[in-house]
């Protein structure tokens, strides 16, 4: 219950964010040259850690390991999952959900950019959050009674986990190369139009 309800405040807030930043766009649309190199380095990083991924098939260790406290050790609850301790690290948890890289929740997070007001984004992300939380809720309770009843997860080989990483990495550096590529071909049509 302290995930969904921090999950909940975290989607409000978000929404809320997303909403009254695009009437903020407007303003910030001055300080569009002086973020642009931040905007181009992002991207050639991205590209750089994609790139890596593909040549070794694995994270860097530094980005592997951020959030552990010590050495690498298969979690209590199996591979895969780590358990979180009580309801003020559940509640953090949830609180950060509307982060994870989840296309359905982008797109909520979109519509909610479109409320007229930051209090029309957070109703618009709490009522996603209500609406989303019986599957977050089963999806887990069914995963360890299947478990319970003998249920063996089928392990991925190192090999197909290092095309895996490979295949992201593919995908971050060719969304990066894109978006930079598609920046330059704006701004070299820019100058030859004006």
């Amino acid at each position: 219950m302290a995930f969904h309800g921090g999950r909940l405040l975290g989607y409000m807030l978000a929404g809320a964010v997303a909403a009254g930043s695009v009437g903020a766009l407007a303003g910030w649309s001055a300080w569009s040259p002086a973020l642009r190199p931040l905007w181009t380095l992002a991207h050639v990083l991205a590209l750089a850690l994609g790139l890596w991924m593909l040549w070794q098939g694995r994270q860097p260790a530094w980005l592997e390991n951020i959030g552990r406290a010590g050495p690498r050790q298969v979690p209590a609850a199996g591979p895969g999952w780590q358990r979180i301790q009580g309801p003020g690290r559940a509640a953090a948890a949830g609180g950060l959900w509307f982060a994870w890289p989840c296309g359905l929740l982008q797109s909520a997070l979109v519509v909610a950019a479109l409320a007229n007001s930051p209090w029309g984004g957070a109703l618009t992300m709490g009522a996603f959050a209500l609406a989303s939380a019986p599957a977050l809720g089963l999806g887990p309770w069914l995963w360890l009674r299947w478990q319970r009843a003998g249920g063996q997860p089928a392990a991925l080989s190192a090999g197909a986990t290092a095309w895996a990483v490979r295949f992201a990495g593919a995908t971050l550096a060719a969304a990066s190369a894109w978006a930079m590529g598609h920046d330059l071909i704006r701004q070299v049509v820019a100058y030859c139009i004006s």
